[in-house]
């Protein structure tokens, strides 16, 4: 299945690589068309015609692949490619078919109800004469598919009505669908009227949104090709018929109010999406009334139903995104004749023609994000901290008018025991996840400080793949509103208020790791401010350790230093933080690296309890102690009792290999300060004594606590204190 899978693919990327040198999608598509049916014959071209329609397209690698346009299943036929015909008893389409006027090609091409037409109108010697035409001859389906009063008021005035319309089907040139760029457009025979050219990457041309069903049919003079429907005479902008359509007087007004109007007057090429006034009305009480006041709001939601480029019903084959001008995305798509957007089956009527565009009428209101308040962004996976907030009153504080932030946590996060706890702390749970600004995901920077609705504050870090607020990190869904913005966390935040010493000290499983840490002197690195993350051994991790092996641990300094920092890291790292399917790599203090991956285990082995955040680092609790793989030992007793200790490595022996001095670079020992009130300098430091102190330089007028170095002599030293 995999390796049918691969192929597809590779012919999927090879028929669509065919026809690459410059010419038409549309030229492409036939020739795709043509390559596809090449057993066939000469000269035929696959086409699928939609069950259940007469509606047929030249194939393309998507709907070949497939078998579907729209959504729904299609049959393959094998036709004459444009220009070619068949001989009775050959195979394909071995014949170029004979050229005649444009009156007598519309006989070739079946579109005999349009030279029928052109004969009764007397437009026939026209087109049977001297001249360079292009005709846009609707096919016979599409007569029959006009509004019956509009095709018998052009009949029953066939020298005027029926020659006229005619004649907008007509250029007094010769134009190949390779000529018929995207946006271009051309003046009619008819009064000078405009038609108005789409080419569409996926081989569709419309002119006035109608699409070339058989095009490029040469004539002795001119050409003829064949379209979908009967077009009519296209004389108002979008926002003429906004102004003049009883249906669309909310949006009408909505456009007004955004200043937005007057650009759809102007030259362009637009697609509008238009709600009705039944759509307005299906809005939430007073929405619409709230935002008309506010002109950013109002332009964001009118926008979103502007695209700045037209799409035509016809030309939508299957679903593809587009940009609206509000910024945000939409994706038009199909399911049979029905046009969809974002998915659901909202237009009521499609292809209005402007002289600048096109407009369909939807009977929903597209509300962008950006149009809506912050709680109105909470999908179905935060309904329980939506939910909440309600109850427990904090809505009334998150006014349109109040820019805030809220950091969402999934339902999943709200355990049983969460639920059950206690209002007045529930309520403060989740002030902790509503920050007082509005702080968007491109502004998050690691290391930054976001202020809570309770005055707390949370840290921001930023990984390579992820975006973590203390230990929750941000799920795909970040949303931006009118007055804020809304981040999708993956588990309720928990704001440190401990030191890892002091958390470390209060969690009681790592008594001996303390010990250990306090014996090498590197207590302080639990203690002070900073960024660090610790695997720290719990007191199991040392099982079967007798007393003498403790002294033994504790004789070597350098030996207990090089373990002991070999648990900690630089920065704060969180198990969500962590890049899934990969090795991520931690410089340890000790100089080598720990080997982590989201599972999460570090050197293989388990982490059963992690992301215990701390207000100078992060927490991850380990059942073993940890060794650099690549480090050997030099003594023999220590040999043993690391063996005995560590089990998942296997430890090397290299008799007199000694620990190398780590300089403790990374601890803040000493502080001074001075007190204006005595104007004397207090150090923060017990010396040996006896000690002979001079003081050799003066701080003064100094308002801040600063490391003083450097100042002190000793004995007849300076020394670094």
């Amino acid at each position: 299945m995999h390796c049918l899978l691969v192929l597809t693919s590779v012919l999927v990327a090879l028929c669509c690589s065919i026809g690459s040198v410059d010419s038409s999608a549309y030229d492409k598509i036939v020739s795709h068309s043509r390559i596809r049916a090449r057993k066939e014959g000469p000269n035929v071209c696959a086409m699928q015609r939609v069950l259940g329609t007469n509606k047929k397209y030249f194939s393309t690698c998507r709907n070949w692949y497939k078998g579907s346009i729209c959504g729904k299943k299609t049959e393959v036929l094998y036709e004459c490619c444009p220009g070619y015909m068949k001989l009775e008893g050959m195979r394909g389409c071995p014949a170029v078919a004979p050229i005649d006027h444009v009156y007598g090609t519309l006989g070739l091409v079946k579109a005999t109800t349009t030279q029928q037409y052109s004969d009764v109108s007397k437009l026939r010697a026209e087109i049977e004469g001297k001249g360079s035409f292009t005709m846009f001859a609707p096919s016979n389906e599409a007569w029959d598919q006009l509004d019956p009063e509009m095709r018998s008021a052009l009949v029953s005035n066939v020298n005027i009505e029926l020659y006229n319309a005619l004649h907008f089907h007509m250029v007094n040139r010769r134009l190949l669908t390779k000529d018929m760029k995207d946006s271009l457009s051309v003046t009619s025979m008819y009064n000078d009227q405009g038609l108005y050219f789409n080419h569409y990457s996926n081989g569709i041309v419309t002119v006035n949104c109608a699409r070339i069903i058989h095009g490029n049919q040469v004539a002795t003079n001119g050409v003829v090709h064949v379209i979908d429907r009967v077009i009519s005479a296209v004389g108002n902008t979008i926002k003429d018929h906004l102004e003049i359509d009883d249906d669309l007087i909310s949006f009408s007004t909505a456009a007004l109010a955004s200043g937005l109007m007057d650009k759809l007057g102007q030259p362009g090429h637009y697609t509008v999406f238009a709600p009705t006034n039944e759509a307005f009305e299906k809005l939430s009480p007073g929405y619409l009334e709230r935002i008309m006041n506010d002109k950013d709001v109002i332009a964001a939601l009118v926008n979103y139903h502007l695209l700045n480029s037209v799409q035509c019903g016809e030309a939508i084959m299957a679903g593809s995104v587009h940009e609206t001008a509000e910024g945000s995305n939409i994706e038009i798509g199909c399911d049979g004749n029905t046009l969809t957007v974002n998915g659901i089956k909202m237009v009521l009527k499609k292809d209005i023609v402007a002289t600048n565009g096109v407009i369909h009428l939807i009977d929903e209101v597209l509300v962008p994000n950006s149009a809506k308040e912050v709680m109105e962004l909470v999908g179905e996976s935060q309904t329980k901290f939506s939910d909440m907030v309600s109850e427990l009153g904090l809505a009334a504080a998150l006014g349109p008018k109040t820019e805030y932030t809220l950091l969402a946590p999934v339902n999943d996060a709200f355990t049983d025991e969460v639920m059950s706890t206690d209002h007045s702390l529930l309520r403060s749970i989740l002030e902790e996840h509503i920050l007082k600004l509005k702080i968007t995901l491109s502004e998050l920077y690691n290391g930054q400080l976001l202020e809570t609705l309770a005055g707390k504050l949370l840290r921001v870090f930023i990984y390579r793949t992820a975006v973590c607020i203390e230990n929750a990190c941000m799920m795909r869904g970040s949303r931006e509103g009118s007055n804020g913005a809304l981040h999708v966390m993956n588990t309720l935040i928990k704001p440190a208020d401990q030191t890892m010493h002091e958390r470390l000290v209060s969690d009681g499983r790592f008594k001996i790791f303390l010990s250990l840490m306090e014996t090498a002197g590197l207590e302080d690195v639990l203690k002070q401010e900073g960024s660090y993350t610790v695997f720290a051994p719990t007191d199991d991790a040392f099982d079967g350790l007798t007393r003498d092996d403790f002294d033994l641990l504790k004789s070597d300094l350098n030996a207990l230093r090089t373990i002991l920092l070999y648990h900690l890291s630089n920065g704060i790292f969180i198990n969500g933080g962590l890049q899934g399917g990969v090795t991520n790599l931690l410089r340890s203090l000790q100089g080598t690296n720990l080997q982590v991956n989201n599972s999460i285990h570090v050197n293989s082995v388990a982490v059963p309890d992690s992301d215990l955040m701390a207000t100078n680092g992060v927490i991850h609790v380990v059942r073993t102690v940890l060794y650099p793989a690549d480090l050997p030992v030099g003594r023999q007793d220590l040999f043993l009792l690391l063996k005995k200790l560590i089990r998942y490595i296997t430890i090397k022996f290299v008799s007199g290999y000694t620990y190398t001095e780590i300089p403790l670079t990374f601890i803040s020992k000493f502080t001074s300060y001075q007190d204006f009130s005595l104007g004397c300098l207090n150090i923060g430091i017990d010396l040996p004594r006896p000690s002979i102190v001079q003081l050799t330089k003066l701080l003064v007028n100094f308002k801040t606590r600063t490391l003083l170095t450097k100042v002190f002599k000793t004995n007849g030293r300076q020394e670094d204190v």
